[in-house]
């Protein structure tokens, strides 16, 4: 028989009583809860196979057990047409015709969103070795960053083994749209560690469409290839069908020869990029989309690369790294093209959100010498979520009309797109919020700011600084030389040095570049069949029980040891406690060592763009 109390039973008030203690703990957690969120959204973790039943995030940042994922990256059935054996490629349902390309060190989060504030429609992620990520929980959290405002994302990866890129893909897919298999990297590290256009020789074939096979079988999502171009145009044309053919369902081309150390002149590494080509490759292949890549700096480029290629879209990196806007004219040119008026729901979200972002605005108001504190990183996260929907709302969103309010939304648009200090402020804002290796932040402001940064002759301050505190006070200089120009006086003194620091930097840096050219005209006067011979002396990888063996033994007698099988790599980075000072300007390889693959290769001090 149940008691009663207050005219319910015993069982019907314990269960009003849990039902009001939810709801006010509800009530009382639910900003925390907020910031909690938001705090955690960009949090990427996912567990080796050994490991304990932790937690990760799915495609809408939301918590999701360590089962589901494996649920979620579980081998897929890929299919095969019967009549030829082939691969069916999957389709490619996001928009893809304003990309921004993958680089080492700079298609970070923080870069990511800046773009597409300002037009990207798909981004890619740095690359990232396909090995270290698919066995490495440590290397994931370090290199691979997002949240859910960074959608529509391909995953950039570097593979030369088919099980590395599957098991890679598995771990990435839930939380990208497309996974992608570098075919284009020419750094001297993709030689050594043969993967990129290194792999794009016919000896490579088989095991290049192997690896894009393995990897669409393994995941729902599609995948995508990144090359070069071949010798002849023909050449080119085969190796796309035969991507296609093993799954590839996007090929990005790069329209530059893939990576020689002998070919000069147009089409060339640091050439200009022959379009053309791509034309050709778009017109043999029309079952899957075709984007250019190459001689992309203003919108101009991007409207007269379109055209003249026929490609489905177009990726940038060096102009894109100018000028985050790059792709900003198009949301003019989607704003002109509806007709419809906007729904009364609309226009009532769009006023709160604009509100809401003015509110967080003067919230955010910073002098020169303010730090970014949590509450102010909480409150740019609100923020940068405000803004985002705003954007759907007015450009995305259902494909509603050109409105006053659009307008206008597009006018403060363009207004700070065509200010590059304002472009580099929000840089920063995103990179303390999403954290950022200095060296990358360095390298966007100097590419984003460089004559803002000669004028003023901030450029030595910029690059010497040592946190983005430092460089918020080197744009608040440039802000104030420029609203008040009798602030800035030209120093004639430090001009000269400035002038003469650069020459050594680029003699410095000239140096490794010097000894490959060196080395190919010997092996080529001596009759050598292979050109790459004395490159190739020199060239095999410490390993780490190698290094450890050498620091154990004077350092005289390690470096002769160093000699006689390692001599193109630096003795300073593997051995000296310190590292080695000269950086990017340093002639050896910069090259880490990676347990259990000799084949896995990052070079800390490049950063490519």
């Amino acid at each position: 028989m149940n008691t009663t109390t207050g005219g319910l039973s015993e069982e019907e008030g314990k269960r009003k009583t849990k039902k009001a203690g939810k709801r006010k703990r509800k009530i009382s957690t639910k900003n925390d809860g907020d910031k909690a969120v938001l705090e955690n959204e960009t949090k990427f973790t996912h567990q080796d196979e050994t490991s304990g039943n932790k937690k990760g995030k799915s495609n809408d940042g939301r918590l999701v057990s360590e089962g589901s994922i494996q649920k979620l990256a579980a081998p897929m059935n890929f299919p095969r047409n019967p009549e030829n054996g082939k691969y069916s490629p999957k389709d490619v349902s996001f928009p893809h015709r304003y990309i921004l390309a993958p680089m080492v060190g700079a298609s970070e989060l923080a870069f990511r969103l800046l773009c597409r504030r300002y037009g990207t429609e798909l981004a890619y992620t740095p690359m990232m070795s396909a090995q270290k990520f698919a066995s490495s929980q440590s290397y994931r959290e370090e290199e691979f960053q997002t949240c859910p405002q960074d959608r529509p994302l391909v995953c950039h990866f570097a593979a030369n083994d088919p099980n590395d890129f599957a098991a890679a893909a598995r771990i990435a897919e839930p939380w990208c749209d497309a996974i992608d298999l570098n075919l284009g990297c020419p750094q001297r590290t993709a030689y050594i560690g043969h993967f990129g256009s290194y792999l794009l020789e016919d000896k490579d074939r088989e095991l290049v469409c192997s690896i894009v096979r393995e990897g669409a079988k393994a995941v729902k999502i599609p995948i995508f290839c990144k090359i070069r171009l071949l010798d002849t145009i023909e050449d080119t044309i085969r190796l796309c069908q035969a991507l296609r053919d093993s799954g590839a369902s996007l090929i990005a081309i790069h329209a530059r020869y893939r990576a020689s150390w002998e070919r000069k002149g147009p089409g060339a590494r640091d050439g200009p990029a022959l379009l053309d080509q791509v034309l050709e490759i778009k017109k043999a292949i029309t079952d899957i989309p075709i984007i250019a890549n190459g001689n992309t700096i203003t919108y101009d480029d991007v409207e007269n690369n379109l055209k003249l290629t026929q490609a489905d879209g177009l990726m940038s990196a060096e102009g894109i790294l100018d000028n985050p806007a790059l792709f900003v004219p198009r949301l003019h040119e989607v704003s002109c093209s509806s007709s419809t008026v906007m729904s009364e729901t609309t226009k009532i979200k769009l006023d709160k959100k604009q509100r809401k972002i003015a509110s967080l605005d003067k919230k955010l108001t910073m002098s020169s010498d303010v730090v970014m504190d949590e509450d102010r990183k909480y409150c740019l996260k609100k923020k940068l979520k405000a803004e985002h929907s705003l954007r759907q709302l007015l450009i995305n969103g259902n494909s509603e009309p050109s409105t006053q309010q659009r307008s206008e939304f597009l006018e403060l648009l363009h207004a700070r797109s065509a200010d590059r200090l304002v472009l580099a402020q929000e840089y920063l804002e995103l990179a303390t919020i999403y954290p950022v290796k200095m060296r990358s932040v360095i390298f966007h402001v100097r590419r984003m700011l460089k004559a803002l940064l000669d004028q003023y002759q901030l450029m030595e301050e910029c690059l010497s600084a040592s946190s983005i505190v430092d460089i918020f006070s080197t744009l608040n200089k440039i802000r104030q030389y420029r609203e008040n120009p009798e602030m800035f006086v030209f120093d004639k003194a430090k001009a000269q040095r400035d002038k003469e620091a650069l020459e050594r930097k680029r003699l410095e840096e000239g140096k490794r570049k010097a000894y490959e050219a060196r080395m190919l005209r010997k092996a080529k006067r001596e009759g050598k069949n292979d050109p790459l011979h004395y490159l190739h002396i020199g060239a095999e990888l410490p390993s780490n029980a190698i290094i450890a063996n050498l620091k154990s033994i004077p350092r005289a007698q390690a470096l002769e040891k160093w000699k006689e099988k390692h001599s193109q790599h630096c003795f300073a980075f593997h051995l000296e406690p310190e590292g080695c000072r000269r950086g990017r300007a340093c002639a050896f390889l910069h090259v880490e060592v990676v347990l259990g693959c000799n084949n896995t290769f990052d070079e800390k001090e490049e950063v490519s763009g």
